[in-house]
């Protein structure tokens, strides 16, 4: 798969948050999926998440993966938004002696990293204190 392709196709669960909501259950889930992992119903509805949340779990990632090197060390977060849906991505700008399980945070949309020799910018949710 080309790196443009699945740039492009990615956009709606990156930059709006879609998820899919089981018309049976009322479940939310993300990524979207084809059917629900709860009932099994196929009826889903788009929906978009909720953009708060609070810190459920956390680490500092002192020897990251190649294309985040530059970032290091960074903190990465489990985060239940107020939706119910737990979404894992990295906490800014706060010191990490700041960071606790409990705190409150907000999504934002920034640049993530640079991708292969076209030095394609890949967008993506982290999350900051509210």
């Amino acid at each position: 798969m080309s790196t443009p392709s699945r740039y492009w196709r990615e956009i709606p669960q990156r930059y709006r948050l879609e998820a899919n909501k089981c018309n049976r259950c009322k479940l939310i889930f993300f990524p979207p999926r084809l059917l629900c992992p709860e009932c099994k119903n196929r009826d889903l509805e788009k929906t978009k998440l909720a953009e708060k949340g609070e810190v459920i779990t956390y680490t500092i990632i002192r020897v990251p993966p190649a294309q985040f090197s530059d970032q290091a060390p960074y903190a990465v977060g489990i985060i239940e938004l107020k939706d119910g849906v737990n979404l894992t991505g990295q906490i800014v700008d706060c010191a990490f002696d700041d960071i606790k399980i409990g705190m409150k945070v907000k999504l934002e949309f920034r640049k993530l990293f640079e991708q292969g020799h076209a030095g394609i910018l890949c967008y993506g949710y982290k999350f900051v204190p509210d």
